[in-house]
């Protein structure tokens, strides 16, 4: 490629009104610790999908809601040393400065991207939080050059059973903070549904080689996706509190979350690839 897509003609200019509405807030101090029980939870799928794609030296690559920018990271030393990685966030202060890495105030439902110039973007856990997904999905997929990769990586966090609790207490009450918590994301604009919305939003946005990968995680005491639900009792409080919990249900769930007997599956994680068509 002629220019190097990580530094835009006329845009994406820094922002200057930072979005603060996500549930996940990037400006809130429960930030850091939400990036990294993300990471340790899903960065194996994410990055194996990744990996499927091919992605090496010489690509540009663009990561959308980078988060706390693990993923671009390791799409970095992908690229590395000809290739070049756009990580943007409305806040991406928890970017760590890398070669070939540049970390971009952004915000993908209303700011513009540079066109067809990214062999490979990656969306994790992004879409759902937006009310317009297919004008956002439409203008990923014109950011991509010809034979490009989108990979979409999405819940569907209506099933996540619980499958052993110590008590029917315990069951009662981890059951009551899932429904709690539904009701702080669907407040927030989130689509729990979104993953398995996926596949068909993409080739209705025209990719082709639609490629759906979905994933489930037991989690147990000490697991990561474990862990990162004991968190959102933390990052969530105030609208959980909304929702109908108490300070001593979460305290109680808290304790409950870390009972050797407990065991549930996790939410679904769809990882999905698709193809924008070659000339």
């Amino acid at each position: 490629m002629d220019r190097d897509p990580t530094i835009p003609e006329a845009g994406p200019e820094p922002m200057t009104d930072v979005r603060t509405d996500y549930v996940f807030d990037n400006a809130h101090p429960q930030a850091v610790p939400q990036h990294r029980y993300l990471a340790e939870a899903h960065d194996p799928l994410t990055l194996a999908r990744l990996a499927e794609t091919g992605v090496g030296p010489g690509w540009h690559c663009l990561d959308v809601g980078t988060g706390g920018g693990s993923v671009a990271a390791w799409l970095a030393d992908r690229v590395a040393p000809s290739g070049s990685v756009l990580a943007t966030d409305v806040d991406p202060g928890h970017v760590r400065p890398r070669p070939g890495l540049t970390a971009l105030a952004h915000d993908i439902a209303t700011d513009p991207l540079p066109g067809a110039n990214f062999d490979l973007i990656v969306a994790r856990l992004v879409l759902r939080h937006l009310s317009d997904r297919a004008a956002v999905l439409d203008r990923l997929v014109r950011a991509l050059v010809p034979g490009g990769w989108l990979q979409v990586d999405e819940f569907d966090t209506t099933y996540e059973p619980l499958l052993l609790a110590p008590d029917e207490s315990t069951a009662h009450l981890y059951r009551r903070f899932l429904a709690a918590k539904d009701a702080v994301m669907r407040a927030g604009g989130v689509d729990p549904a979104w993953g398995r919305r996926v596949p068909e939003a993409m080739r209705a946005a025209g990719l082709v080689g639609i490629d759906p990968r979905p994933h489930v995680q037991l989690r147990h005491p000490g697991a990561a996706d474990l862990l990162l639900l004991e968190h959102h009792t933390h990052h969530l409080r105030d609208g959980l509190l909304a929702a109908g919990m108490t300070e001593a249900d979460l305290g109680a769930l808290r304790t409950a979350l870390r009972e050797p007997e407990l065991r549930a599956c996790s939410s679904v994680m769809y990882s999905v690839h698709g193809r924008k068509p070659a000339r």
